[in-house]
């Protein structure tokens, strides 16, 4: 039986430098230059998963390839993930890819819903996603940024309805705070940190810069 395991799980594993766990799952992006070494990683890629049968999503550009694994069954992370990511980074490695384990991000836009998940149906059917568990909508094609709806009781006045939540890698959050705060934005707050980090533009939208520590 295949067992869910947490995200330090995933990243104390030997040999999974090149990947980080985001909301989506463990994601790696490989510059590779060219679209025809992209098309050879994809394929090299491709057989690994047909051997293991588990299969990642995969996204080919002309100067790179984007990576993510996740294992249905379980909703999560599992050992069938790191075996993946292992042996991908390999053969990576053996046609002279590089990672660029920095550049990896997830983008969520949440959405306070006094209605709860009354308003789900209209975003589901003006976006053309799919509704998964009670609060998310997803794009089919893994192309948009998700929507996560979180029920609240009362308007908070004091804040945005709708914000944008941001998955970035543990290692690079604290740079990317302070490189957003550089570009004009302010900390809200930071008492989750290094969970999340609540942030703002001088016009008070609101942005979270998430990681997976702090929540597992």
């Amino acid at each position: 039986m295949t067992e869910r395991i947490t995200s330090r799980q995933f990243h104390e594993a030997p040999g999974v430098e090149d990947w980080r766990a985001l909301f989506s799952g463990a994601c790696a992006h490989f510059r590779t230059g060219s679209f025809a070494a992209g098309v050879a990683l994809v394929d090299a890629i491709g057989k690994l998963a047909d051997e293991a049968n588990h299969h990642p999503d995969i996204d080919l550009r002309y100067a790179g390839v984007s990576v993510r694994l996740s294992t249905h069954e379980v909703e999560g992370l599992s050992e069938r993930d790191v075996d993946l990511a292992q042996r991908i980074s390999a053969v990576a490695r053996e046609l002279g890819v590089r990672a660029e384990p920095a550049v990896v991000q997830d983008v969520q836009i949440a959405v306070d819903a006094l209605l709860g998940f009354d308003v789900m149906p209209f975003w589901r059917a003006v976006l053309g996603y799919k509704q998964v568990g009670n609060e998310d909508l997803l794009d089919p094609l893994g192309r948009g940024p998700s929507l996560w709806f979180q029920r609240v009781d009362v308007l908070r006045t004091q804040r945005n309805r709708i914000h944008v939540d941001v998955s970035v890698p543990h290692d690079q959050a604290e740079a990317r705070v302070a490189a957003a705060i550089a570009a004009g934005g302010h900390l809200v707050s930071d008492l989750f940190a290094p969970a999340w980090w609540t942030l703002a533009d001088a016009e008070g939208n609101e942005v979270d810069v998430a990681t997976w520590m702090g929540r597992e």
